[in-house]
């Protein structure tokens, strides 16, 4: 574990015994080769995230890539964490594309070049595979938040998530999906890592979605600059305050109306005057009719 300009940089225990494996089978340089292709990819995620101005408290480096954790978790609007979570893929892209010019129009060993290429196609393709928090399940994660109130969409993620790292787990035993046949170990192991963070995930949703509100003033300029107005929600007197605030998008700033089933407009609150009172409040679960009256 390193701190390098104010980011401790670790490295996650599923990596150090892929390192510890291939040193055993005598294989250093992929070893050098893969550490450095996972750092890069890392620091281009770094680099998008430092330009948008998030701070990054620390980053641990995976075999396919790593897991940045950010001050601002949830609250950045869709657009700039898409832009983020692109930015590692690409630059795998130009490592490949180097590669591929170094092995066929340098005179260099092409041998060489092709493993280097096929390397970071794999690291590409693997890290847009739709699991959080592989890069590809950040991006769902956005896409979900377009449409979707971020508790749901945040519900959904995960709940796709699990699903398709069972699938992933499954196919490792399909030899025929693999150069080689056979069980695959290190799929094996990638996907039941990537099983047992979103089942984590699931488990703690209450503590990310606090984390999302209380992340949510802080943006509300950045939020208010790209829209064109408030977005309603609409709710009963007897909604509970924590309820109403599953209703809350990431690039949306909303105002509450609070209506009685015949429609009559019982009263009308901003987001910031809820949360305010959420976070004040002896009970989150009171109705929101006793914020107006």
């Amino acid at each position: 574990m390193i701190k390098w300009r104010g980011i401790v940089w670790s490295v996650h225990p599923l990596f150090v015994i892929v390192m510890l494996l291939s040193v055993a089978a005598g294989r250093f340089a992929e070893l050098v080769t893969l550490f450095s292709l996972v750092f890069v990819h890392e620091l281009g995620h770094v680099a998008a995230a430092r330009a948008f101005g998030w701070t990054i408290r620390e980053v641990k480096l995976l075999p396919f890539g790593g897991v940045a954790e950010v001050e601002e978790a949830g609250g950045m609007p869709t657009k700039e964490e898409a832009i983020v979570a692109v930015a590692g893929p690409l630059q795998n892209v130009w490592m490949a594309g180097v590669a591929w010019v170094i092995g066929h129009l340098s005179g260099w060993d092409s041998a060489w070049s092709d493993e280097l290429v096929k390397a970071n196609l794999i690291i590409i393709a693997f890290n847009l595979i739709p699991i959080s928090p592989l890069d590809g399940g950040k991006l769902l994660q956005c896409l979900l938040g377009r449409f979707l109130s971020y508790h749901r969409a945040l519900s959904w993620s995960i709940r796709l998530s699990i699903v398709m790292s069972t699938i992933l787990a499954v196919s490792a035993f399909i030899g025929p999906l693999w150069p080689g046949g056979g069980v695959q170990l290190n799929v094996l192991a990638i996907a039941l890592f990537l099983l047992a963070t979103n089942w984590t995930y699931r488990r703690h949703m209450p503590i990310l979605f606090i984390r999302f509100l209380v992340n949510r003033d802080r943006f509300t300029a950045k939020r208010l600059s790209r829209s064109s107005g408030a977005s309603p929600i609409i709710v009963r007197p007897e909604a509970a305050v924590q309820s109403v605030l599953r209703h809350l998008r990431r690039d949306h700033v909303h105002l509450v109306y609070v209506t009685t089933p015949r429609g009559e407009l019982l009263g009308v609150m901003p987001e910031n005057e809820l949360l305010y009172r959420y976070f004040t409040s002896a009970n989150p679960n009171r109705p929101v009719i006793e914020l107006i009256v």
